[in-house]
């Protein structure tokens, strides 16, 4: 038996089981047109009936409708086949008649009835009428209703799914893989309920069919026996009423089998397991509904005139039943108890921890949610994993993956860029229109809605598409909604990259290290802390400059941590030695940097009022002079920046981590280097000094040193 069954197998999965489904797809048509044998045709039926029996065990034993996702297609297949044997039957029952030799129409007829003659007859038509009345009515319709019910919920949050899909990507919680199969899944069974809606049609016009063929066969046999073969009238409804009972009986069993089976799939979608395994579990939770049920019993087996001998035994079976469940229900319980005592003795007496909140995370109005959306063409996904990438490489830090979510608390067409659950970033996206940025001084006549570039604070406008080319020509930056939330997200990782970088981080990009540079790594921890480690890290992130070259970095720290462990003195010798790289990304094509220096007394006031803070060091000036220096750098590098400069003050060494510390909140994106970090192959250009004292305008100092430019 074992080898028949290898054999079966070997030719189902072969590719000649593609040739045998087309073959036996043209002989179920052929059936409709040829005379079949009555020996066949006996075969055919209890092909069928098997291969009905066969379609319920297999989605009785079904996990997901998935792996029957041939069912909708299999279900026509069998539907035609059950047609082409009701016309093969009635072709041999009105041509043969009493002669007709079919055993199987014979024994559906007679056997499954119960009775012969007339009261067969009756019987036999009763529980056909039956049979279609419960397919019909019941199973057929529930299952239809239903499976159009499931193809629109399941098309409707199809969005939904794999928006859900990409946020468990995002945020880790599977791989590329995983999200891709999840998709195709989801693809697939949309498409499965898609295909039942209709394919469940074909089940309710079987029915009907089938009705029409038995009046049709109880006519045509009464009016062929009669006048062509010459029987009487009581013959030949005897013959022709009981073999057309037979036959649509043996038709309409395998056909109520393949629609209970309809009926068994479409309404499992909730369930993952099998149907066996699911009535088992559901059906044992709780013992006390089997107490009640073993009580009714017996109760009802003291009401005169109720069998009380098999009331009886069955309250005593069903409360034995409830007996064992209440054994089980308090093993597992004190199973639980043991666990939660093993536990609660090798744990902290302390509370269960709170999941942190993601390292970073977009959260989106519903209105954007399209722009998410693969099945749209969007591209920000895409955007995000290079974002990602970029980053690594500009600052040599890996961004944990981005988590995505729809936030209904958000306006539609708000968005929200968060770190660690803290607000870092907002804006504003209208659908369907382009962000004209203003880089300055340009005219502004574009028609539009007046906001504000989100990542840079620039003057901008949301405009349409017919005025895209207009605002190209007249010198506007345009960039598209995706591209909006795309630069807004990568200022927000670059600004407060240092918060992304924690100790967990921290130890891991060591023990990364120690395969090739474990000396180093070594000798930095034998002086210094982790947390230390960290700091200087943070500090050289938060200043933009990258960590990329952490093996350069971490030398230079195990040089100078024996002379002092102050993280601040060791930050200015990291960037010493990262001065080529400092000066590259401060630097024009030319390799020349165009400075603002600090008025000398200015400076050496700044170095005298010099505070050391658990923040670092800070400069205590009076703020009288506070202000009114901030104010005159302030208004003296925004002016060079219209020229076209970059934001760079030049300092003395002692005053460089000073003078950052006091611009960092009114000119965050202004950068500070010192003189010992200027590398030899790089050329300095004064643009000006910033003075208190001074009393010429900003304009003309800056003007006069483009002109010397």
């Amino acid at each position: 038996m074992s080898d028949i069954a290898g054999s079966i197998r070997k030719i189902l999965l072969s590719d000649k089981s593609e040739a045998l489904v087309a073959v036996g797809v043209i002989v179920i048509v052929m059936m409709m047109i040829i005379p079949l044998p009555a020996w066949l045709l006996d075969f055919f039926m209890i092909f069928n009936l098997g291969l009905s029996l066969l379609i319920i065990l297999i989605v009785l034993y079904t996990r997901r409708v998935l792996d029957f996702s041939v069912f909708p297609t299999l279900l026509l297949v069998s539907t035609v086949f059950g047609l082409a044997l009701n016309i093969s039957s009635t072709r041999l029952i009105l041509s043969r008649g009493a002669a007709f030799n079919g055993q199987m129409v014979r024994a559906f007829g007679s056997f499954v009835v119960g009775a012969g003659g007339t009261e067969g007859m009756v019987i036999g038509l009763i529980i056909f009428i039956i049979i279609i009345a419960v397919q019909f009515v019941v199973i057929t319709k529930g299952a239809t209703r239903v499976a159009e019910v499931a193809a629109r919920f399941t098309l409707d949050s199809l969005p939904v799914k794999q928006m859900a899909i990409e946020q468990e990507y995002s945020s880790g919680a599977i791989t590329e893989e995983e999200s891709r199969q999840r998709k195709r899944d989801l693809q697939k069974e949309s498409d499965f309920y898609g295909s039942m809606d209709g394919a469940s049609k074909f089940i309710s016009g079987n029915v009907k069919v089938g009705i029409f063929i038995t009046l049709i066969n109880m006519v045509g046999g009464f009016i062929v026996g009669v006048t062509i073969h010459g029987e009487s009238a009581s013959s030949a409804i005897s013959n022709y009423i009981s073999l057309t009972i037979g036959d649509g009986l043996i038709t309409q069993f395998p056909s109520l089998l393949v629609s209970t089976a309809t009926g068994l799939i479409v309404t499992r979608a909730v369930s993952d397991g099998t149907f066996g395994r699911d009535i088992s579990e559901q059906f044992t939770r709780d013992s006390r509904i089997y107490w009640i049920a073993a009580i009714f019993l017996f109760l009802l087996a003291f009401v005169p005139g109720f069998p009380w001998y098999l009331l009886g035994p069955l309250g005593i079976l069903v409360g034995f039943s409830a007996y064992l469940l209440s054994r089980k229900k308090q093993a597992a319980v004190q199973t639980e108890k043991e666990k939660t005592k093993s536990a609660a003795v090798s744990a902290s007496p302390e509370l269960s921890p709170v999941a942190p909140p993601d390292p970073i995370s977009l959260e989106l109005g519903y209105g954007l949610i399209p722009l998410v959306d693969k099945d749209q063409s969007s591209e920000l996904l895409d955007r995000i994993t290079r974002i990602r990438r970029e980053t690594a490489l500009e600052l040599g830090l890996v961004v944990p993956r981005i988590r995505i979510i729809d936030n209904m608390r958000l306006e539609a067409v708000q968005y929200c860029i968060k770190i660690r659950n803290v607000e870092m970033g907002t804006g504003i996206i209208r659908m369907g229109h382009y962000l004209a940025i203003n880089p300055g001084g340009l005219a502004d006549e574009i028609p539009g809605e007046k906001t504000t570039d989100p990542a840079f604070g620039l003057p901008a406008k949301w405009i349409t598409e017919e005025y895209r080319d207009r605002a190209e020509r007249a010198g506007f930056t345009i960039v598209d909604n995706q591209s909006v939330i795309a630069t807004h997200l990568t200022e927000v990782i670059k600004s407060h990259a240092h918060e992304l970088l924690g100790r967990v981080e921290m130890q891991r990009i060591l023990d990364a290290l120690k395969s090739d540079y474990a000396s180093v790594v070594d000798e930095v921890l034998k002086t210094l802390s982790l947390g230390e480690v960290l700091k200087i890290m943070q500090r050289l992130l938060q200043e933009q400059v990258s960590i990329r070259n952490i093996v350069t970095i971490l030398e230079a720290v195990a040089d100078y941590a024996p002379v002092s462990r102050d993280t601040t003195f060791l930050v200015e010798k990291v960037r010493q030695v990262l001065s080529r790289e400092i000066c590259l990304a401060l630097a024009d094509e030319n390799k020349v940097l165009h400075v603002w220096t600090l008025n000398p007394a200015l400076e050496q006031e700044i170095i005298d009022s010099r505070v050391d803070t658990a923040a670092g060091p800070v400069a205590a000036l009076a703020p009288e002079l506070q202000r009114r220096w901030l104010n005159l750098a302030a208004n003296m590098i925004r002016a060079g920046q219209n020229q076209g400069y970059t934001g760079l003050i030049l300092t003395s060494e002692p005053a460089r981590v000073l003078v950052r510390n006091a611009i960092r909140r009114e000119l965050p994106e202004t950068a500070v280097i010192s003189v010992p970090e200027i590398d030899p192959a790089f050329k300095v250009e004064r643009l000006g000094e910033i003075n208190p004292e001074q009393t010429a305008p900003v304009e003309e100092e800056t003007a006069a040193a483009g002109g010397r430019r």
